[in-house]
Protein backbone atom coordinates (compact mmCIF):
# COMPACT_ATOMS: atom_id res chain seq x y z
CA UNK A 1 0.00 0.00 0.00
CA UNK A 2 1.58 2.99 -0.65
CA UNK A 3 1.47 5.96 2.00
CA UNK A 4 -0.73 8.88 1.84
CA UNK A 5 0.76 12.34 1.12
CA UNK A 6 -0.18 14.81 4.14
CA UNK A 7 -1.81 16.96 1.90
CA UNK A 8 -4.57 14.03 0.84
CA UNK A 9 -4.31 12.77 4.48
CA UNK A 10 -5.35 16.21 5.86
CA UNK A 11 -8.47 16.92 3.16
CA UNK A 12 -9.50 13.41 3.74
CA UNK A 13 -9.39 14.52 7.91
CA UNK A 14 -11.36 17.58 6.26
CA UNK A 15 -13.98 15.16 4.61
CA UNK A 16 -14.66 13.10 6.99
CA UNK A 17 -14.88 16.14 9.48
CA UNK A 18 -17.94 17.44 7.22
CA UNK A 19 -19.57 14.42 6.68
CA UNK A 20 -19.39 14.28 11.27
CA UNK A 21 -20.95 17.25 11.56
CA UNK A 22 -24.39 17.53 11.29
CA UNK A 23 -24.87 14.15 13.21
CA UNK A 24 -22.84 16.47 16.01
CA UNK A 25 -24.95 19.33 15.45
CA UNK A 26 -28.26 17.95 15.80
CA UNK A 27 -26.71 16.05 18.73
CA UNK A 28 -26.77 19.55 20.48
CA UNK A 29 -30.51 20.70 19.42
CA UNK A 30 -33.21 20.98 21.34
CA UNK A 31 -36.39 19.85 20.44
CA UNK A 32 -37.57 23.80 21.44
CA UNK A 33 -34.96 24.78 18.91
CA UNK A 34 -36.71 22.99 16.14
CA UNK A 35 -40.22 24.03 16.27
CA UNK A 36 -41.27 27.75 17.15
CA UNK A 37 -44.92 28.08 18.38
CA UNK A 38 -47.19 31.06 17.88
CA UNK A 39 -50.83 31.81 18.96
CA UNK A 40 -53.09 33.89 16.90
CA UNK A 41 -57.23 34.50 18.29
CA UNK A 42 -60.02 34.97 14.97
CA UNK A 43 -60.90 38.51 17.24
CA UNK A 44 -59.44 40.62 18.34
CA UNK A 45 -61.75 41.88 20.64
CA UNK A 46 -63.89 39.05 21.95
CA UNK A 47 -67.29 39.82 22.87
CA UNK A 48 -68.94 38.36 25.71
CA UNK A 49 -71.02 35.10 24.89
CA UNK A 50 -69.29 34.63 21.78
CA UNK A 51 -67.60 31.71 20.19
CA UNK A 52 -64.01 31.61 18.59
CA UNK A 53 -60.84 30.26 17.59
CA UNK A 54 -57.19 30.25 18.68
CA UNK A 55 -54.85 29.11 16.28
CA UNK A 56 -51.18 27.95 17.30
CA UNK A 57 -49.05 27.89 14.32
CA UNK A 58 -45.87 25.34 15.08
CA UNK A 59 -42.94 26.66 12.48
CA UNK A 60 -40.95 23.60 11.76
CA UNK A 61 -36.83 23.66 11.42
CA UNK A 62 -36.62 22.40 7.47
CA UNK A 63 -34.88 18.40 8.17
CA UNK A 64 -36.93 18.67 11.06
CA UNK A 65 -40.55 16.73 11.38
CA UNK A 66 -42.72 16.08 14.78
CA UNK A 67 -45.13 12.80 14.92
CA UNK A 68 -48.89 13.94 13.91
CA UNK A 69 -51.56 14.25 16.57
CA UNK A 70 -53.16 10.20 14.95
CA UNK A 71 -49.33 8.56 15.15
CA UNK A 72 -49.15 5.56 13.30
CA UNK A 73 -47.23 3.57 15.66
CA UNK A 74 -47.66 3.00 19.26
CA UNK A 75 -44.37 3.46 20.37
CA UNK A 76 -44.55 7.39 19.04
CA UNK A 77 -45.42 10.57 20.90
CA UNK A 78 -48.50 12.62 19.49
CA UNK A 79 -48.10 15.85 18.77
CA UNK A 80 -50.74 17.59 21.61
CA UNK A 81 -52.23 20.82 22.58
CA UNK A 82 -54.07 21.31 26.00
CA UNK A 83 -55.88 24.34 27.50
CA UNK A 84 -54.17 25.26 30.93
CA UNK A 85 -57.22 25.09 32.98
CA UNK A 86 -59.12 27.73 30.98
CA UNK A 87 -60.66 30.76 33.28
CA UNK A 88 -63.95 29.76 34.72
CA UNK A 89 -65.50 31.93 32.18
CA UNK A 90 -64.99 30.14 28.83
CA UNK A 91 -66.07 26.66 27.34
CA UNK A 92 -63.14 25.07 25.56
CA UNK A 93 -63.78 22.57 23.01
CA UNK A 94 -62.00 19.54 21.73
CA UNK A 95 -58.99 20.71 19.82
CA UNK A 96 -58.90 20.51 15.87
CA UNK A 97 -55.83 18.71 14.66
CA UNK A 98 -54.69 18.77 10.35
CA UNK A 99 -54.06 15.56 8.67
CA UNK A 100 -50.10 14.55 8.87
CA UNK A 101 -48.21 13.19 5.65
CA UNK A 102 -47.04 9.49 5.64
CA UNK A 103 -43.28 9.40 5.05
CA UNK A 104 -40.74 7.00 5.49
CA UNK A 105 -37.49 7.45 7.38
CA UNK A 106 -34.45 5.03 7.65
CA UNK A 107 -34.83 4.52 11.07
CA UNK A 108 -39.03 3.57 10.52
CA UNK A 109 -37.55 0.48 8.48
CA UNK A 110 -40.05 1.07 5.45
CA UNK A 111 -42.72 1.70 7.71
CA UNK A 112 -44.39 5.28 6.64
CA UNK A 113 -44.85 7.35 9.94
CA UNK A 114 -47.92 10.38 10.15
CA UNK A 115 -45.73 13.35 10.45
CA UNK A 116 -46.05 17.54 10.45
CA UNK A 117 -43.51 19.33 8.27
CA UNK A 118 -42.94 22.78 7.59
CA UNK A 119 -45.83 24.47 9.20
CA UNK A 120 -48.47 23.15 10.71
CA UNK A 121 -51.98 24.76 12.33
CA UNK A 122 -53.72 23.46 15.36
CA UNK A 123 -57.00 25.15 16.28
CA UNK A 124 -58.84 25.08 19.37
CA UNK A 125 -62.12 26.14 19.61
CA UNK A 126 -63.66 28.50 22.72
CA UNK A 127 -66.27 30.57 23.90
CA UNK A 128 -66.41 33.49 25.96
CA UNK A 129 -69.34 32.90 28.63
CA UNK A 130 -71.49 35.96 29.28
CA UNK A 131 -69.39 36.63 32.34
CA UNK A 132 -66.01 36.54 30.81
CA UNK A 133 -64.24 39.26 32.78
CA UNK A 134 -63.72 42.38 30.69
CA UNK A 135 -60.67 43.73 29.63
CA UNK A 136 -57.12 42.13 28.40
CA UNK A 137 -55.78 37.94 29.56
CA UNK A 138 -53.65 35.70 28.52
CA UNK A 139 -55.11 32.63 27.64
CA UNK A 140 -52.19 29.94 28.39
CA UNK A 141 -51.66 26.79 26.58
CA UNK A 142 -48.89 24.10 26.33
CA UNK A 143 -48.26 21.76 23.60
CA UNK A 144 -46.24 19.14 23.73
CA UNK A 145 -44.77 16.95 20.55
CA UNK A 146 -41.30 14.85 19.61
CA UNK A 147 -38.96 16.18 16.93
CA UNK A 148 -36.78 13.77 14.78
CA UNK A 149 -34.80 13.97 11.59
CA UNK A 150 -34.23 11.92 9.40
CA UNK A 151 -31.12 10.15 11.30
CA UNK A 152 -32.12 10.98 14.99
CA UNK A 153 -35.32 11.45 17.22
CA UNK A 154 -34.77 14.31 20.33
CA UNK A 155 -36.40 13.73 23.52
CA UNK A 156 -39.88 15.17 23.56
CA UNK A 157 -40.47 18.44 24.95
CA UNK A 158 -43.27 20.88 26.21
CA UNK A 159 -43.57 24.87 25.55
CA UNK A 160 -46.03 27.23 26.88
CA UNK A 161 -48.02 29.36 24.43
CA UNK A 162 -50.16 32.50 24.99
CA UNK A 163 -52.40 33.86 23.37
CA UNK A 164 -53.56 37.35 24.29
CA UNK A 165 -57.11 38.19 24.45
CA UNK A 166 -59.07 41.53 25.28
CA UNK A 167 -62.73 40.68 26.13
CA UNK A 168 -65.00 43.57 25.44
CA UNK A 169 -69.24 43.68 26.08
CA UNK A 170 -70.71 43.79 23.00
CA UNK A 171 -70.29 41.94 19.67
CA UNK A 172 -70.21 45.05 17.68
CA UNK A 173 -67.16 45.93 19.30
CA UNK A 174 -65.93 42.36 18.08
CA UNK A 175 -63.60 42.62 15.25
CA UNK A 176 -62.14 39.30 13.35
CA UNK A 177 -58.56 38.93 13.10
CA UNK A 178 -56.04 37.10 11.30
CA UNK A 179 -58.04 36.16 8.08
CA UNK A 180 -55.15 34.78 6.33
CA UNK A 181 -55.73 31.70 9.27
CA UNK A 182 -59.24 31.91 9.50
CA UNK A 183 -60.81 33.36 6.86
CA UNK A 184 -63.40 35.95 6.73
CA UNK A 185 -66.80 35.78 8.94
Amino acid sequence: MRPVGPRLAGSLLFLALLAFLPRLAAQDVSGKDVVSPSAYVSFEPVARGMSFQLAVVLKIRPGFHINAHEVSADYLIPTELRAEVPPADFRAEEVLYPKGTLQTFAFSKNKPLNVYTGTVTLRLPLAALPGAPLGPLALKMKVRYQACSTEICLPPVTQEVEAPVTIVRTRSEAKAAHPDLFGTP
